[in-house]
């Protein structure tokens, strides 16, 4: 039980959503014929530290967890594991994928680094309580899975890689703002103590934020497709894709609803996952 618990605190949905962003940055750079070793190097890295940062986070996060309805289960603020647990748990997983790290690529590993410095010592420790601005270097760490990946398939840092990466930094705020701003969480955020954008700058605000950020993602997504050199097919799905997101947010912004916002977000994250696996399969067919 005490496993499924620590388990628990890596967050294993968004955890795998970042590992598959990262291996569609891996696949972007066409390493044909697979190094299977490589590869599971790289995902077992990436791995260690995306799950290490996330309970380093939650470890310092624990009192704001107590305060939220909808975080106050979580093994922390519960009880069932206690907090020099998770810290051990945390920095044994985040250190051994920084090594790992090193041993495949010095600069996928300072990449990797860099995802961990900006999501728990940026946002967390420094940012988080202080400034709704702390989701932009939140985005910022959650962008760098795809940008190592395509580092260390393509052994450089390059325009397709900061293209692919700016896609992920833009989605992330369709995706917390949405809960922020959602009536169903927001009274949770304000009991957490946290400051968002719609508790600072108004719903209102915050609704074309979101808007403006989701067919962002969408033009660098695509952008970056178009610089892969993908299969027309491949092209041409996302932009009918990405016309849907553009018609979502032009709704969201003039007929702004709960409902509407939420499908807003819930078809940008489809689209960003469908994003992602056509990048995999236009990159290794």
């Amino acid at each position: 039980k005490r496993f499924a618990d620590v388990v628990r605190m890596t967050k294993p949905p968004q955890t795998a959503l970042l590992l598959l962003t990262g291996f569609a940055g891996y696949a972007s750079a066409r390493p044909v014929p697979i190094q299977w070793t490589a590869l599971g190097g790289f995902l077992g890295s990436l791995l260690l530290v995306i799950a290490g940062s996330t309970v380093l986070n939650m470890v310092h996060d624990r009192d704001i967890d107590a305060r939220m309805k909808r975080t106050a289960g979580r093994p922390l603020p519960s009880g069932r594991i206690s907090v020099n647990q998770a810290l051990a748990v945390g920095a044994i997983l985040s250190v051994g994928g920084l090594v790992w790290a090193a041993s495949l690529s010095v600069l996928y590993a300072a990449i990797v680094f860099a995802g961990l410095f900006f999501d728990v010592a940026v946002y967390t420790l420094w940012l988080k309580r202080r400034t709704a601005w702390s989701i932009v270097w939140g985005g910022l760490s959650g962008g760098m899975p795809i940008l190592a990946g395509r580092v260390l398939g393509s052994g450089r840092l390059d325009l397709i890689g900061l293209l692919l990466a700016a896609s992920v930094v833009l989605w992330i705020p369709t995706h917390i703002l949405t809960f922020c701003s959602n009536r169903r969480y927001y009274r949770d955020y304000l009991l957490g103590g946290i400051p968002t954008f719609p508790s600072v700058y108004g719903r209102r605000n915050t609704q074309v934020i979101v808007a403006v950020a989701s067919v962002g993602a969408a033009i660098a997504i695509g952008t970056g497709c178009i610089a892969l050199g993908l299969a027309w097919g491949y092209v041409r799905l996302l932009a009918v894709l990405a016309a849907g997101i553009v018609g979502l947010a032009f709704v969201s912004v003039y007929r702004p609803s709960d409902e509407i916002n939420f499908g807003l977000f819930k078809y940008a994250s489809v689209f960003m996952l469908g994003s992602m696996l056509m990048v995999v399969l236009g990159s290794l067919k």
